[in-house]
């Protein structure tokens, strides 16, 4: 078990313990302070059923909640506001779904009455819970300064600007715990004489950073390279690690990238999407819910669509292929066949058009409808795919785009989708020229992320299903 998933486990921990803790001691402050119906002792209300059953169901319910907040996706170095709202928004939400499971039935004829048993409700949850993460983040904060607990980071830029920054990571307590393992030189800028620690060459960075374990990167430009940056930051993704900069007023990514640090110099986050913890939790919670769902509304149609598959040409049912997807993970896409079998000879890729050959009669139907891509709700619930994302690519044609656009890397930051935004804009691509353009959208959608985008695209994705517009 590696350090972060320790971390965690203790935040789970504490918030399943301060959530029984907090149930239990409502229910005695709400019988001490009267709001009980009944003539039950203190004793047997703690014992009853309706109690009884909260006990153990409400602590479950909670954590779920605490899961859609995200507070557990980042277990280091976090905001003490931060968690201080998303601790009050949680005991928001789990007090409202309490009352309305629970004590709806049980209100008092006194509005007033109520509203104090709901403040009673929402305070208790939030003290008890926000004390005991207290407690865990204050012990890890203690750890990070005290130099027991460091994430190794590369700083890019071994200029004055980059040394300068690493002077000051230094001289300030609230470093967020990084440890600089080294430099890497950055064109057009003169290296410092003063600098002690390793200086690498761009080219090596790969290398460096597994070598290292290198947990962050940290590019820091200057006026010299500002123009030569957007190119540097496209190579960096690549290593599927968080890429953090410097900010400047003219720097390009200021107006699409979030803070990442407000102690010392502030760090803009350049790599992977700016939706929040929370919404990339709650974005996977509905994955999971819509593909199970439909694989149960549609199987009529799979088996509808199997037999037609089987009849139509000879070969199998479902297509599989190899795809590269979230972190550069390798997993087998699913598709009920629509061209005939051994359409790649020599197992040379090929993309398809709309009067490809190889494409079976029953094929152009369930291309156009879009129904050839239904096995991959499948791919959804295992966590390969998501229903919204950016289209997943073989390395044979990832290798020729990152070639002529290094910027496709960031794709890998989040799961490849059913459908995308380059999917209902543009569409199928039938070269790697088309590819790249509609990387534009994919590359959008990335910086633009959130549920609502999701649904947009799901909308659109329907009407294109419903009209017969997929190819």
């Amino acid at each position: 078990m590696t350090g972060e998933q320790r971390q965690r486990l203790r935040y789970v921990i504490g918030d399943f313990a301060s959530s029984n803790m907090a149930w239990f001691l409502f229910n005695m402050l709400r019988y001490n302070l009267g709001f009980v119906k009944g003539q039950l002792s203190l004793g047997s209300f703690l014992v009853s059923k309706n109690v009884m059953v909260g006990q153990v169901v409400f602590p479950l319910l909670m954590m779920f909640v605490y899961y859609l907040s995200g507070y557990y996706n980042v277990p280091y170095r976090k905001s003490r506001l931060q968690e201080f709202i998303i601790t009050l928004l949680s005991a928001v939400c789990n007090s409202f779904m309490i009352i309305l499971i629970a004590l709806i039935n049980d209100m008092m004829e006194s509005r007033t009455a109520n509203y104090e048993v709901i403040l009673l409700l929402v305070g208790t949850l939030f003290i008890v819970v926000y004390l005991v993460r207290l407690l865990i983040t204050s012990a890890v904060t203690r750890r990070i300064r005290n130099g027991q607990l460091q994430f190794k980071a590369l700083i890019v830029g071994s200029g004055a600007s980059g040394f300068s920054f690493y002077q000051r990571l230094k001289n300030n307590i609230n470093t967020f715990g990084y440890n600089v393992v080294g430099f890497v030189d950055l064109p057009g800028e003169n290296r410092v004489k003063d600098i002690v620690l390793p200086v690498y060459d761009f080219a090596d960075i790969m290398q460096v950073c597994k070598e290292q374990e290198v947990s962050e990167v940290i590019v820091v430009p200057t006026k010299q390279n500002m123009e030569q940056m957007l190119g540097i930051i496209d190579r960096l993704y690549a290593l599927n690690i968080p890429i953090k900069m410097t900010p400047d007023k003219k720097n390009v990514f200021m107006s699409r990238a979030r803070f990442s640090n407000l102690y010392g110099d502030p760090l803009v986050d350049v790599g992977g999407s700016t939706m929040s913890e929370g919404g990339k939790n709650i974005k996977r919670v509905m994955d999971i819910v819509v593909s199970a769902v439909m694989m149960v509304l549609l199987l009529p149609v799979y088996i509808v669509v199997s037999i037609l598959v089987k009849l139509d040409s000879h070969g199998p049912i479902i297509f599989s292929q190899e795809r590269v997807g979230y972190h550069n993970k390798t997993f087998k896409i699913y598709k009920f066949r629509s061209m005939v079998a051994d359409a790649e000879k020599d197992n040379k890729p090929q993309l398809s058009s709309t009067d490809d050959p190889r494409i079976t009669r029953l094929g152009h139907v369930l291309r156009k409808f879009r129904i050839d891509e239904l096995p991959q709700f499948w791919n959804v619930l295992k966590g390969d795919m998501s229903l919204v994302g950016p289209r997943p690519e073989r390395q044979f044609y990832i290798d020729q785009i990152v070639a002529r656009q290094p910027a496709y890397l960031l794709v890998h930051q989040v799961r490849p989708g059913i459908t995308s935004m380059g999917q209902v804009k543009f569409g199928y691509a039938r070269n790697v020229d088309e590819m790249l353009e509609r990387l534009d959208y994919d590359l959008l959608y990335i910086e633009n992320m959130s549920l609502l985008n999701d649904i947009k695209i799901l909308a659109y994705t329907i009407k294109i299903v419903v009209t017969g517009k997929g190819v």
